[in-house]
Formats: structure tokens, sequence, C-alpha cells
């Protein structure tokens, strides 16, 4: 039994690849061919979020010249809603066909070594949320592997090669929000394993190994954690920060998407 009900114009869609945008990362959209837009609001079942940044819409369209589903927004369990809701929209992806999914959040810096402005491939993550949406049942999913090596190292070629800088690969620690971390919190972050901080991603990730999807994830680090830097943390920063980042994703992605759909054929 379908757990969302799809628009008409969106019932004959048969995407790849499935891609989820952080805030300030909507403008990515921009650059799709053929794109076809509905608002979250038009799919029955699906959470709609009320966050800056996140505008909420679900775009069809190609990169490279293979058929994506693009959700433009996410909601948070800093908005009230559960872990379960928090992934609802991989899994409408994965409802709509698609075998793989490319996460995207804003995160701040833990790892002093890391630069405000650039990507990060997420390698693992530390739920320190403690929220799954997976509860509600027996559901022991390994978890050895969540994002899926083939990918990152499918990411990281393109990567050099488009771009000529080399992802660095790191830990993405999931806390609640929506405050932002105390410099002692940073301090107890770095000291865990965390290279990044944000409030999402994990609950899709979580979900998308679970439903048997690739997943690749990607933080585009916006700005230095509380007590690496003298300047105080800003959602509008973090916007900002991601809708210039934006392109150079698209590029990266116009050709390893392509490499994505060769390897889901093997």
């Amino acid at each position: 039994m379908p757990e969302f009900a799809l628009p008409r114009a969106l019932r004959s869609a048969s995407p790849v690849v499935g891609l989820v945008l952080g805030s300030g990362l909507g403008g990515f959209v921009d650059a799709l061919d053929s794109p076809l837009s509905v608002d979250y609001s038009e799919i029955g079942g699906l959470p709609v979020g009320t966050v800056p940044g996140h505008a909420g819409r679900l775009h069809l369209g190609k990169i490279g010249g293979v058929a994506v589903a693009v959700a433009q927004g996410r909601v948070h369990v800093y908005e009230g809603r559960s872990a379960q809701e928090a992934a609802a929209t991989v899994r409408l992806l994965h409802e709509m066909g698609a075998a793989a999914v490319v996460l995207t959040n804003a995160a701040g810096i833990v790892n002093a070594n890391l630069k405000p402005g650039t990507w990060m491939l997420i390698a693992d993550h530390l739920n320190l949320a403690r929220q799954s949406p997976l509860t509600g049942g027996p559901h022991f999913i390994d978890q050895s592997e969540v994002y899926c090596a083939e990918l990152r190292a499918l990411l990281k070629a393109e990567s050099l090669e488009i771009t000529g800088h080399r992802l660095t690969e790191g830990v993405y620690a999931w806390v609640n929000g929506p405050e932002y971390e105390t410099p002692a919190e940073i301090r107890m972050l770095r000291t865990l394993g965390a290279d990044a901080v944000g409030m999402s991603t994990v609950p899709e990730s979580i979900q998308a190994r679970a439903l048997g999807m690739r997943v690749a994830a990607l933080s585009c680090l916006t700005n230095y954690g509380a007590g690496l830097s003298a300047t105080p943390l800003s959602h509008a920063e973090v916007v900002e920060t991601g809708a210039k980042a934006a392109s150079e994703l698209h590029d990266v992605l116009e050709s390893a998407i392509p490499a994505m759909r060769d390897l889901l054929e093997q």
C-alpha cells in the first residue's frame, strides 16, 4: 500500500537517483534539465517544513541525462516532528523508484582544520539525538556502512576531476537543535570524533539504508562551531554560504550521477 498520494503529474515519474537539499542549497534546482515541480503540500502524506531556506518543493528533471527527483527542503526533529517524519522524503523517493539517494546539508565545523564554504563527504555519523525513523518495530538494520563506499569513491574522483579539489571525508554528528552548540559542546563533539555537526540527514540515512538504497551524503560547511571563531552564529550566514556552494555541487553531480546510474545497473 503506497504511503504517499502523488498528484497526477508525478505518477509516471521514475527517478534513478533522489536528492535532498539542505539549508540554502535550493538554488541547485535551477540547473535541472526539463524540470517539473510540485509543492510538498500537493503530495498526500508528506510533511511540510517551516524553516527559511527550505522551500518545500519536489522537482523532477534530469542531471547529466539521468532522471532525478530533487527534494528542495526537509522537515526537522526540532520543528516538533518525529524522526520518522523527518525521513519521509526518503521514503517518497524510494516509493517513486529511486535506488540511490544523495543527501546534502549545511553543517557547522567541529574540526578546525576544515574551512567554511567547502564540502565534506560524510563517511560515518554520530546519532547524538538518539532517535530513529525505525522506532516502532524490531528493525535491526546493520549500520556498518551506511554511506556507500563506492558512491563516496565516485564522488571524490568526480570532484577532483571537475573542481581540482579533493573532497574531505569526515564524521557528521546529528544533534536535535534548534539552538546552536556551546563552545563546550563543540569541544565534546570533537573529542567524540566528529568533524561537523548539524540538525538533519541522519534519520534519512538510516531510513534509506533500511530500504536498501545506496546512500551518499555531503555537508556544506557553512561556519565554524562556537568557540572556533569570534563571529556569532546565524541562520542567515548558513543560507548565504550554502547558496554560494550550490553551483559547485551541481557541477560535480552532473558528472557523477550518470556514473551512479551505471553503478546501480551493474
